[in-house]
């Protein structure tokens, strides 16, 4: 069986790491840079036991329970173990330790150090020690003869050399490696590693080899390589059993070779290709532990196979005939088929006639199988090939190793696609595992419930952040309670089942107003309570029997549902209640999770049916819950905080990564809380671990929101995320408004407001880029008192063309929020008022309360107008037109006769002026087109005074007093717009003279940034 490489994890701070087992194999023990030790029970243990023992650790070695570091305060510490109490110090240097290591019966100790010497130190008696001189470079590494007889030392000198410990003297010195002033400078580590038991060879790694000498005679007998190894091996380790050896490269290559044969039987690469720096075998041979120089720890699992099997099969095992092809290989070795294996033990049980089938299990080369080729890397041969019956096979890439023809034999298919991922466990969110004699059963917003199981206690205290919802109390865990979640009305606990006692939900309810304050519910015998949740007036809680079953705050029984999968974790708010669960199998660590959400109160729906949870690559759900303001929320353990769009059809959309946070790739942080205003994700930090410890009480940072935008490092994309991220975080208001809920209506305003803003700003950056089109884009999202200052500002910037279409919109949406109101008198006058939709810029009054009606067709340079029907198919794709017609929409109203109103457009007083000075213009300048003529009568009109201004556009009007006492319905009078304050009596005298009946109109006319004018609007009407 191939082995397994588990994904690796962060165990410490980027640099140096060493590994080693405990003697039993129940723990592995790691070192960093960090100056932290780090017991780990096993490569998924989320909260392994840290002691610090310096600055930086450079090595470490653990027996018969004690733990020995190299530190960089240039001593050799020890600690007992597991326990990690310090036990003294057993030797020091005038420089750091570089390397230290026990002999086999761990009596001694021997360390290497940066001032050239190595120190072999009595462990019962740290005076007795013997000194090692002989190396002109720092020390890389040491290791004990098993024998207790030599030692043998690599330096940076380039030398290995080998002595003799009693009598202190150096026995033979080998010129093997590259020379370096320091240990942080030498090409490899060069960990030598003496084979264990037989004791007859010294592995020491040389360049791309191993090379190995034979004890006492001291000649090199053989060496180890890897055709696939292109870079140095820095760390070699042999198994408990002597037979296999395994290496670890700078390049992250992990190989194992059968030293007998010379073969290599496994090879893996690190997932990442960073240094290997530290190896150890499991005591029991079937694992293998390894750090990186990132300070990741790995484990490559299932060794077992391939380094169980004997190179002395012995023929009871040869004899028994292969039931299929796996069978066939289950017991191989990786050395010749015909050595040390009689003739009639080499061939299966076979009828006569089936003498010539002897030959079917000897390699046709004569020459022995390698096992890599059965691994599961790239280098490996497909098992295809095997299933089509193939007499010969490809070699290794690389390699000269051929395997052997297949027998002909039932072959079983063989799947070989994507493995099962092992399902997430149920979790209570808020809570620390359940392992720990100290942990937090749950923290929330509301408070916190730590649980005590040691020899002394056996407890549960409950602490609340605000003391005037309820004092501090202490329970007796005599239940065995390990869920627990708390509201503002009650604690609810629940035990799982034992053989006698069925499983229990038990609820405090401290806010009722009777004196019968606990509840306790008695689950069926076989079903355990694995999540549960509170409510307002109510408690849920997940079973294993794939059931949620709800009560109210009283202890009634309530609604009983049935789970779609087995539940993973709940969460409850308010009405709402969440629910996680496993809808599938996932593959390729991914988890198949399914959510649901619950409404309760007066209507009760389901508002996410079933849909599956987005998480990130190869990640698990670490945290699950709501905001404060109710929107749900959830965090993966790749730290991704996704939260509930409920505008957007009920998606999750990513809006902080926590890693991004982190300092440390080993560094984690536990969320207690999340709130929507302010923006605000409260977590605690958690060093080297994913769980934060009881004691001390943590503190809590905040950590702000991100969406992860596209170029945020640039203005515009700052600005985008800054809009979206105050759209998706104030989508609460519209939820709770419709939920019955009280807002805040002055944050809700001061939101739309910061909105609008960050509109006009990408507006004015949009238009500073000329990027007029996306311009239109962003004032499509404005309110309409934002489009008329988007206006403004194009008419400013000399953008004419981007001021027509902003005017076009501004148009409609005035028209869309006049059909949404309908008018209140029979016959009222259009008019274009502006409509308070939000906290939006450019608010403005007008005396006596009456809102400030604004034109803002009076600021451009032409008012021509799209039709309303062309807006949504065109929008401002289309092409200008030079003289469209607008046809506004009537006002709706209430009687049921309907007056037929002829609706004209108007026109500006520089419009008018345009249209009367047009032949001027071009007749001074006939070459000029059609843009180049507004920008010429913008600057003119702009060069006449106001009183001119309005003497020039009356001079126009005067014609009008010859207009007709009757104007055809056909054919609609013109509008005009006067000045007020130009006004005299010869002018009114003459407007009274017209025969039309007029409304008065105030209409906003900045004329390019003139003054403001206020005029009469003449509209023909019935």
């Amino acid at each position: 069986m191939p082995c397994e490489r588990k994904p690796m994890r962060y165990g410490h701070s980027e640099g140096h790491t060493d590994v080693c087992f405990d003697d039993t194999g129940k723990y592995i023990v790691t070192c960093g840079s960090d100056g932290d030790v780090r017991i780990w029970e096993s490569l998924d243990d989320d909260d392994p036991k840290s002691i610090n023992v310096g600055e930086k650790a450079y090595s470490l070695a653990l027996k018969n329970g004690k733990l020995v570091t190299a530190a960089s305060n240039n001593t050799v510490q020890i600690h007992t173990f597991p326990e990690g109490d310090p036990d003294g110090i057993l030797t020091r240097f005038t420089t750091n330790a570089t390397h230290i290591t026990y002999n086999s019966s761990g009596s001694r100790v021997a360390a290497g150090s940066s001032d050239f010497m190595v120190k072999v130190v009595e462990m019962y008696d740290s005076s007795q020690q013997k000194t090692l001189r002989g190396h002109t470079a720092p020390i890389l590494s040491v290791t004990f003869d098993p024998k207790d007889e030599f030692l043998a030392s690599a330096s940076c000198d380039g030398s290995v050399a080998v002595w003799k410990i009693e009598e202190q003297t150096q026995v033979t010195s080998w010129p093997l490696l590259q020379k370096s002033n320091d240990v942080i400078n030498a090409k490899s580590l060069c960990r030598l590693a003496w084979q264990p038991k037989a004791a007859k060879l010294l592995a020491v790694p040389v360049e791309t080899t191993v090379q190995l000498y034979q004890r006492d005679s001291w000649a090199q007998v053989g060496t180890l390589s890897d055709d696939l190894g292109t870079q140095a091996i820095n760390v070699v380790a042999w198994s408990p059993c002597g037979k296999f050896l395994a290496a670890g490269s700078i390049g992250g290559l992990l190989t194992v070779w059968d030293v007998e044969s010379k073969l290599c039987v496994e090879r893996q690469t690190h997932e990442k290709g960073y240094t290997v720096c530290g190896l150890a075998w499991h005591p029991s041979g079937g694992q293998i532990a390894y750090t990186d120089t990132e300070g990741c720890l790995g484990v490559l699992d299932g060794l077992s196979s391939s380094s169980s099997s004997s190179s002395t099969t012995t023929s009871s095992t040869m004899t028994k005939a292969p039931a299929s092809y796996d069978d066939l290989f289950d017991d191989d070795d990786d050395r010749p088929l015909d050595e040390g294996i009689s003739e009639g033990a080499r061939s299966p049980a076979k009828n006569p006639g089936d003498e010539d089938d002897d030959d079917d299990l000897i390699p046709a080369t004569g020459r022995a199988r390698n096992r890599s080729a059965f691994l599961d890397d790239e280098n490996s041969l497909d098992t295809g090939s095997l299933k089509q019956g193939l007499d010969k096979f490809v070699d290794d890439v690389g390699s000269a190793i051929v395997l052997p023809a297949a027998v002909a034999a039932p072959l079983r298919p063989v799947y070989d696609g994507p493995m099962p991922t092992p399902p997430q466990k149920a979790f209570q969110p808020g809570s620390t595992p359940a392992h720990l004699m100290h942990r937090f059963m749950m923290w929330n917003s509301v408070g916190i419930v730590r649980g005590y199981n040691d020899d002394q206690d056996n407890a549960i205290d409950v602490e609340f952040h605000d003391t005037a919802v309820h004092h501090a109390m202490h329970l007796t865990n005599s239940l065995g309670h390990t869920v627990a979640d708390l509201s503002q009305e009650a604690v609810l606990l629940a035990c799982p089942g034992t053989d006698e006692l069925a499983s229990k939900l038990q609820c405090l309810h401290f806010s009722s107003w009777d004196t019968n304050k606990e509840w306790m519910v008695d689950l069926p015998k076989g079903e355990d309570v694995q999540a549960l949740c509170l409510g307002q007036g109510w408690a849920a809680a997940a079973t294993s029997a794939l059931m949620l079953r709800l009560f109210s705050i009283g202890g009634m029984q309530r609604e009983l549902f049935s789970l779609p999968g087995p539940v993973v974790c709940i969460a409850g708010h308010g009405e709402q209640l969440l629910v996680v669960y496993h809808r599938g199998t996932g593959f390729d660590g991914e988890q198949a999770l399914g959510v649901q959400l619950l409404q309760f109160g007066q209507k009760r729906r389901q508002v996410i049916h079933g849909e599956p949870l987005p998480l990130s690559r190869k990640s698990h759900l670490s945290w699950l819950g709501f905001t404060a303001e109710g929107t749900p929320c959830f965090i993966d353990s790749e730290g991704v905080v996704r939260l509930l769009n409920r505008s957007l059809g009920n998606m999750w959309t990513p809006v902080c990564n926590t890693r991004d946070n982190c300092k440390g790739k080993s560094d984690h942080y536990w969320v207690v809380g999340v709130h929507e205003n302010p923006q605000q994700l409260r977590c605690i930090p958690c060093k080297g671990s994913r769980y934060p410890p009881t004691l001390p009480r943590p503190a809590v940072a905040v950590l702000p929101f991100k969406l992860p935008l596209c170029q945020t490092t640039t203005e515009k994309g700052q600005m985008e995320e800054q809009y979206w991220r105050s759209v998706l975080l104030h989508n609460h208001y519209g939820f709770l408004s419709s939920s019955g809920y009280e807002i805040d209506e002055e944050g809700q305003s001061q939101a739309q407001k910061e909105q609008q803003e960050l509109l006009m700003k990408m507006f004015a950056l949009s238009c500073k880029l000329e990027r007029e089109f996306r311009s239109v884009e962003l004032a499509e999202l404005m309110t309409q008192n934002v489009v008329t200052l988007a206006i403004r500002y194009a008419s400013r910037s000399g953008r004419m063309a981007l001021a027509q279409r902003l005017s076009d919109l501004a148009l409609e949406k005035a028209n869309q929020l006049q059909g949404e109101e309908p008018q209140e008198e029979e016959e009222e006058p259009l008019q274009y008022t502006r409509r308070n939709t939000g906290s939006g810029l450019g608010r403005s009054g007008s005396a006596g309360g009456q809102n400030r009606v604004t034109n803002v067709l009076d600021s451009m340079m032409s008012s021509s107008k799209k039709p309303t029907a062309l807006l949504s198919s065109s929008g401002s794709t289309g092409k200008l037109n030079k003289t469209p017609f607008l046809k506004p929409l009537a006002p709706r109203p209430k009687t049921k006769v309907q007056h037929n109103s002829v609706y004209v457009r108007h026109k500006s007083g520089f419009q008018l002026w345009l249209e009367d000075n047009r032949r001027i213009i071009l007749a001074d300048n006939p070459d000029l087109e059609e843009t180049d003529v507004i920008k010429e009568a913008i600057g003119r009109f702009r060069t006449l005074s106001a009183d001119d201004r309005s003497v020039a556009v009356l001079d126009i009007l005067i014609p009008v007093r010859q207009a007709p006492t009757t104007i055809p319905r056909s054919k609609p009078l013109k509008s005009f717009v006067l000045p007020i304050h130009s006004l005299n009596s010869t002018h009114t005298q003459s407007m009274s003279q017209l025969s039309l009946p007029l409304h008065l109109h105030h209409v906003s006319n900045s004329f390019h940034g003139g003054p403001s004018l206020c005029g009469f609007l003449f509209d023909p009407c019935t």
